[in-house]
């Protein structure tokens, strides 16, 4: 058993990943054979991620606020608290929240075999932001 104090810092997330002011607290790192990555990310109103996709898919649980979500050539959907997205292996998507809602989620996900755990493709445009139904 290990026990991993509360000491790591908030850290903003990266303007190449994200559009607008994003948080990131660790809760899991890959470790001792452990492929487990777990963050809890929270999005400022009308924050969200870039494209990207991941080598062994996401699963994000949303816990607070609402949020939006999409698949590449699918619809926005709006998620809330409770909600668990599964992003398959190589799925490209997106996700954040409303435009006047913050919104808090854990990201879960598997590292491949060299440590990567996703791959960042371009920004989210407003255009395809606001496709979304009303929250």
């Amino acid at each position: 058993m290990q026990i991993t104090r509360s000491s790591i810092e908030t850290v903003r997330g990266p303007s190449d990943w994200f559009t607008g002011a994003v948080y990131v607290d660790a809760v899991a790192a890959p470790s001792n054979g452990s492929r487990l990555s777990a963050s809890s990310v929270h999005f400022t109103p009308g924050a969200r991620t870039a494209w990207h996709t991941h080598p062994n898919g996401q699963t994000i649980y949303v816990i607070e606020g609402v949020g939006r979500a999409q698949r590449r050539g699918g619809p926005v959907e709006v998620i809330r608290p409770g909600d668990r997205v599964f992003f398959e292996p190589g799925e490209e998507h997106w996700h954040g929240a409303a435009p006047v809602r913050f919104m808090t989620h854990i990201a879960m996900l598997e590292v491949d075999d060299a440590g990567n755990n996703a791959t960042w493709g371009e920004h989210v445009t407003d255009e395809e932001y606001n496709a979304a139904p009303a929250s």
